[in-house]
């Protein structure tokens, strides 16, 4: 798919020296760029989604969330 973009000079200049310092091209780095930048933020969204459905079933204040969230934090190194 071809697509026309805007985008400050200083971008511009800083994305085709990273192009060539990976020997991509200038398409191969916009659209891995796109991708990393999709993912990242769909994290976002599903983390959200998957909240939401926890909270709807068990309540926060449940004495098994309490119980729960107490074992998970003793047993991660901080």
């Amino acid at each position: 798919m071809k697509t026309a973009i805007s985008i400050p000079d200083d971008l511009f200049a800083s994305a085709e020296r990273l192009a060539q310092a990976l020997h991509k091209s200038r398409s191969r780095l916009y659209g891995d760029a796109m991708r990393e930048y999709i993912a990242r933020h769909s994290a976002d969204q599903v983390t959200e989604a998957l909240d939401a459905v926890c909270a709807e079933a068990l309540p926060a204040d449940s004495d098994f969330a309490t119980r729960a969230a107490r074992l998970a934090l003793e047993s991660t190194d901080w």
